[in-house]
């Protein structure tokens, strides 16, 4: 993204994104559907949406935010978690079938599993600036996922955001599998408290010689079996907790101005001289220690959306309830509330295996379509297509939109903002519901 990373003149970036004139890119109508059953509608650049759906009105309690608290149970089940991550390059058309990454906690792996002492360099996702992991922590039940997104600004100082971001998470992703290897802090047992994997990834990328600059927003994530998620958010990407028809919790973004976040930074030795040297105000340079740290209790059913901020500069917290209720109720997980409170389908186990998006098929691929199974990865998907719809449609005006109008209406901005984009998304199950 291009945003602002420091005050001195020779790295100024301006407050406002450039506008990107990429018609091109702008992700087809999938044509297909979610089985069980998602019936296509002819909304353009959207998610198919049944047609009872298309303007589901959501009950005054759904957007209320509120504590929960957990299930009165002697001996509770435990939690499992379905996680997949979907992204999107702001330079490149939306590949669904390809861009989208589902999580196997059997394989006792992460998202970047590959071992740190391998001679070859680790693929990159084609996430742009942005990225993301997923990892089972050690030989624990438990998972730790997080979002990260480059500071675009850094590419005027002629530093690719890309290399930190996804450096980051690698090492992130390797320390949870590790786990509690490395950890001085932690007692073998404790759970492991989503800063402090910040903290072990972000000192390794500071020790990393590859990595000469650059900085990050990050939102990051431990869930237990026991159903608690602690978060550590530095900046403007952020997260959703969400149980049927309701938003439970929203985390704000942390931002020393408009367009200019909190975030974690990697300043080269010259950087400093100079500002030392000629004077002005000092770079932004948080740490994983100014994240703000929530902690949610979840239930079965629930769905919790982190994403950065190509996501939520593009929809509103409504927006992504709105998409995901569709979703959810389409498909029968989530019971609409006729007499008493919402619920969640009997079924919801096997809707979480078994839900079936048809998405367009990779250019070249011999196939006329293709598919994305699992809950998760169908969420992850409509939400990532959704974004890309939303920052490419110059009449459709985000929360992004709206802030730059109510503070620079001068600018007459209208419309999305293009961006790279990262969704992870997890469902929440408990075993014998």
């Amino acid at each position: 993204m291009s945003r602002s990373t420091i005050i001195p003149t020779f790295f100024r970036s301006s407050l406002l994104s450039r506008r990107h004139c990429a018609s091109v890119l702008r992700p087809p109508n999938l044509l297909g559907s979610i089985s069980r059953v998602y019936e296509p509608s002819a909304a353009a650049g959207r998610i198919g949406i049944h047609p009872n759906l298309s303007h589901l009105s959501l009950p005054a309690f759904a957007l209320r935010a509120f504590s929960t608290s957990p299930a009165k149970n002697s001996t509770p089940a435990p939690f499992t978690y379905s996680i997949s991550a979907s992204y999107s390059d702001k330079r490149q058309n939306l590949d669904l079938s390809r861009n989208i990454f589902s999580f196997d906690p059997s394989s006792r792996k992460s998202s970047a599993s590959a071992h740190a002492e391998a001679e070859e360099p680790r693929p990159r996702v084609q996430s742009g600036q942005d990225a993301f992991f997923i990892s089972s922590i050690g030989e624990t039940n438990n998972v730790a996922f997080g979002v990260v997104d480059g500071v675009g600004g850094w590419e005027e100082s002629g530093v690719d955001p890309a290399d930190f971001a996804h450096s980051l998470c690698d090492y992130m992703a390797d320390a949870a599998l590790r786990y509690p290897h490395g950890f001085d802090k932690v007692s073998r047992g404790q759970l492991l408290q989503p800063v402090d994997l910040l903290d072990i990834g972000y000192d390794q990328v500071m020790a990393d010689p590859a990595i000469p600059a650059g900085g990050c927003t990050a939102c990051i994530a431990t869930a237990s079996s026991n159903g608690l998620l602690n978060v550590a958010n530095l900046g403007d990407s952020g997260y959703i907790h969400l149980s049927p028809f309701r938003l439970n919790f929203l985390s704000p973004a942390q931002t020393h101005r408009f367009n200019t976040p909190f975030q974690l930074s990697k300043l080269p030795k010259k950087m400093l001289e100079q500002v030392a040297l000629f004077g002005g105000a000092k770079p932004y340079s948080e740490v994983p220690s100014d994240s703000a740290l929530t902690q949610q209790t979840l239930e079965h059913g629930d769905v919790l959306v982190f994403a950065t901020d190509g996501v939520w500069d593009n929809l509103s917290a409504e927006d992504a309830l709105r998409l995901v209720t569709r979703i959810m109720v389409q498909l029968k997980a989530w019971v609409l509330p006729e007499e008493g409170a919402p619920g969640v389908s009997p079924d919801f186990v096997d809707i979480v295996r078994n839900a079936t998006l048809k998405v367009p098929a990779s250019p070249g691929s011999a196939s006329a379509d293709a598919s994305v199974k699992g809950l998760s990865a169908v969420l992850a998907t409509a939400i990532t297509h959704e974004a890309k719809a939303a920052s490419l449609d110059t009449k459709r005006d985000g929360p992004f939109a709206k802030e730059v109008q109510r503070l620079y209406p001068d600018e007459n901005w209208k419309g999305g903002k293009a961006d790279d984009i990262c969704t992870i998304v997890a469902v929440v199950t408990q075993e014998g519901r």
